[in-house]
């Protein structure tokens, strides 16, 4: 199978490996490992397992569990048996893992020991539970595997196809599951032939494999024959040291693991020239630290701007546009990029003064979320032709160039005595003081002029900057109508695990 035919699957990449290369190592995790032979067997195992209990294709199952071989394998393995993913993030909230839980429809729940405490008995409801780790929290994965040699019946899979559901509230909301289909997945596949993965592919995930985030690179490392290094949970030393001595080729981080290991003390010290291709996504990535990772860190830099949803893909190619670091770049080939006004109406094409909410259409868009039609139509746009769009709810504009840069988050721009204000350009002026390690401004009610901007931040450590002495110097930088209310100190930003900072939390914390 040829990657850059019009559509395949995943899963008889694997096949085709294992095939050529069965020893390859495909997935390690530290504590075990899987060569293409043996994760192709246990792929069937597992696809032959949920047809043996009922399940079949467009059916799903979820998986709620940190990382690992196992999880890899059981989300290939329900791949091939036609049988969408739902991975659910241990970290939300019991209440939020049952609704999704439910809301999936899932089958079966995979899950590990710490996971399975924070879903309880009754988040798990009536389905049946398989321990990946081998604990207590459900049947063992190995008692509930078919035995070694099983075969599962062929299935058709068609681009439309669910391939997983992900859970994504972003930083505000309750989750909605996005369906995403074996043909959006076949487009990153195909994408990754420009980026380098081939059987010598060394890719070290440190960020969970229920975030979109993760899956769009780990998944075409698997398909072009490279070797997956799990990582389940991030430290920068650690992370600093698995990367030299795996001579790790490939990576994905979220801009706070970055600041985090340009800030380590031992970073310089560790040899990362192995390096091709370092990614990044799902929260702003400020120029200054583009430009330091550019600097000390070997081998190409790209940010991909994108929504979970899909509906097209911005590309920055940082080492080859020094000049272009404040962007996230250009629209991707086959993505369709767009700006719309508070009307709905397109911005013309080429008009670079005006800003607008970003929409996107591509070959990978989400079919959309699961059982809820209401909010699908929400998140659509549709031009004059009728051509559908995904609404990203940013809001951006092009330069001369064709490169994208973005202002904020529509729902979080703030409207203070009728002007708008752009958090992230206040974000900007408040990190430009050497006082400052982290920063993030919110809107909150204001009797007097509807909104007006707070700001949290995080000192550097051993700094003695007063509150009033740092709002003031803010200010002085800020136009009249864009002055701080209030500026608070706090320990560390509330963030989500991959790095977005949950603006509700603040917002609540000044109610408080």
């Amino acid at each position: 199978m040829n990657t850059m035919q019009e559509f395949g699957t995943i899963a008889q990449l694997v096949r085709e490996h294992a095939t050529q290369a069965p020893r390859r190592i495909a997935l390690t995790d530290g504590e075990q490992s899987l060569n293409y032979g043996e994760l192709d067997a246990l792929m069937d195992r597992v696809a032959a397992s949920m047809r043996r209990d009922g399940l079949r294709a467009g059916d799903a199952i979820a998986v709620c569990a940190a990382s690992s071989v196992n999880y890899a394998a059981v989300f290939f393995g329900a791949l091939r048996a036609g049988v969408a993913v739902a991975p659910l993030a241990p970290g939300s909230t019991p209440a939020s893992l049952a609704r999704m839980i439910d809301d999936a429809e899932a089958r079966i729940l995979f899950t590990d020991a710490a996971a399975a405490e924070v879903i309880g008995p009754a988040g798990q409801g009536t389905i049946p539970c398989i321990a990946l780790d081998g604990s207590s929290a459900g049947r063992s994965l190995d008692e509930w595997l078919a035995p070694a040699g099983a075969q599962p019946e062929a299935v058709d899979v068609q681009p439309s196809s669910p391939f997983n559901i992900i859970y994504s509230s972003g930083t505000t909301g309750e989750p909605k599951g996005i369906v995403q289909g074996h043909g959006m997945r076949w487009a990153h596949v195909q994408r990754g032939a420009k980026y380098e993965y081939g059987a010598d592919t060394v890719t070290l995930l440190s960020t969970p494999l229920y975030s979109n985030t993760t899956l769009v690179v780990f998944f075409p490392t698997i398909a072009f024959g490279g070797c997956v290094v799990l990582m389940p949970k991030f430290d920068a030393l650690g992370y600093l040291q698995l990367a030299e001595e795996r001579r790790v080729t490939h990576t994905m981080l979220v801009p706070v693991q970055y600041q985090r290991l340009m800030a380590h003390q031992r970073f310089d010290a560790h040899d990362l020239s192995s390096f091709r291709f370092k990614f990044s996504t799902s929260a702003p990535f400020t120029a200054a630290l583009k430009a330091d990772v550019l600097k000390r860190w070997p081998g190409g830099l790209i940010e991909f701007y994108g929504m979970t949803e899909g509906g097209g893909t911005c590309i920055l190619e940082a080492h080859l546009h020094p000049d272009k670091l404040h962007t996230v770049g250009r629209p991707a080939e086959g993505s369709d990029i767009r700006l719309i006004d508070e009307e709905g109406n397109e911005i013309p094409r080429g008009n670079i003064a005006l800003a607008g909410e970003v929409v996107g259409h591509s070959a990978g868009m989400m079919t959309g979320y699961h059982r809820q039609p209401a909010k699908t139509r929400e998140a659509e746009w549709f031009d004059a032709a009728g051509k559908r769009f995904i609404r990203t709810g940013d809001v951006g504009r092009f330069d001369a160039d064709g490169f994208l840069t973005l202002f904020d988050r529509k729902k979080d721009m703030i409207i203070s005595g009728g002007f708008n204000i752009y958090p992230s350009d206040l974000e900007t002026v408040v990190r430009g003081h050497a006082a400052v390690a982290d920063v993030a401004v919110v809107g909150v009610p204001s009797e007097q002029w509807g909104e007006t901007p707070v700001a949290f931040v995080v000192r550097r450590e051993g700094d003695g900057t007063a509150e009033d002495a740092l709002l003031q110097w803010t200010n002085d930088q800020l136009g009249k109508t864009q002055r701080l209310a209030r500026l608070h100190f706090i320990d560390e930003l509330p963030r989500s695990a991959i790095g977005k900072v949950l603006k509700r939390e603040l917002r609540d914390l000044v109610g408080r």
